[in-house]
């Protein structure tokens, strides 16, 4: 079921995706190379806390058979790792790594989401147009983020963008509704045809969330269960934000 949510629960919205926006410049500044992504996690933790708000990852139970709880605040992906990369002491970030961050902050009972894609120290050419183009293709699917448009307009844009870069989107995991709960519907595929699917109205918060790879669109899932990685070892970026529909342009909750 899509929610439409009321001024309150936008005023809310707004408040939460101003935790998520500082979160990120917090991390921005701080990230660097010899830095485990456990250290990233528990400054990520730190960070929210400080602004009221709670990891909403840490503990989630996905409610499949024999998948733990994700155990972290935020999820770090490097490089080939796509997605839901999970922190260890273990995992050091090197130079010239790119780094993907993804969390949910939760707070006065809503859920804020997005993902950035870092660059770590100087990174090679084709790393920075990786990380371009996914934030762009967030964009260019915005463009059809309002009232009249349908779902399928959004994942078509961001799907047509990354292909015409020669890259690819993953069709395994997709965008969502969020607002109280952290996943709620639609789904919102990073690929389709556009005129497709649940048409757009002002009061819709939807998470939108390209997962591009600079090589073929096939994936793994490793043994923990959670770490999704490119099948080719090719690297990948993560461009998120949560998006509220107006009755005009789109308003990123998640940017200040």
């Amino acid at each position: 079921m899509v929610t439409i949510k009321s001024k309150k629960e936008i005023e809310l919205m707004k408040e939460v995706g101003k935790v998520v926006a500082k979160l990120y410049e917090k991390l921005e500044k701080e990230i660097k190379p010899g830095m485990t992504t456990l250290e990233l996690d528990e400054l990520a933790e730190r960070t929210m806390k400080e602004l009221g708000a709670e990891p909403a990852q840490k503990g989630y139970d996905p409610g499949i058979r024999g998948v733990p709880k994700f155990p972290s605040s935020i999820c770090v992906s490097i490089n080939d790792e796509v997605i839901h990369g999970i922190p260890s002491k273990y995992k050091v970030i090197q130079e010239g790594d790119i780094v993907s961050v993804d969390t949910v902050a939760l707070k006065n009972g809503y859920n804020g989401d997005a993902a950035r894609t870092f660059a770590v120290g100087k990174v090679s050419k084709e790393a920075q147009r990786l990380i371009d183009v996914t934030k762009q293709s967030f964009y260019e699917g915005i463009k059809y983020a309002k009232p009249g448009y349908r779902i399928g307009d959004i994942s078509h844009a961001i799907g047509e963008y990354v292909h015409s870069q020669g890259y690819s989107v993953i069709r395994e995991f997709q965008g969502h509704g969020i607002g109280k709960e952290m996943h709620e519907d639609p789904g919102i595929p990073n690929y389709g045809k556009a005129g497709r699917g649940l048409r757009l109205e002002p009061g819709m918060t939807l998470a939108i969330e390209p997962m591009v790879i600079q090589g073929k669109p096939n994936i793994l899932e490793l043994d923990d269960g959670w770490t999704i990685v490119t099948e080719d070892a090719s690297l990948a970026a993560h461009y998120e934000n949560t998006v509220l529909i107006t009755e005009n342009e789109p308003k990123i909750l998640t940017i200040i």
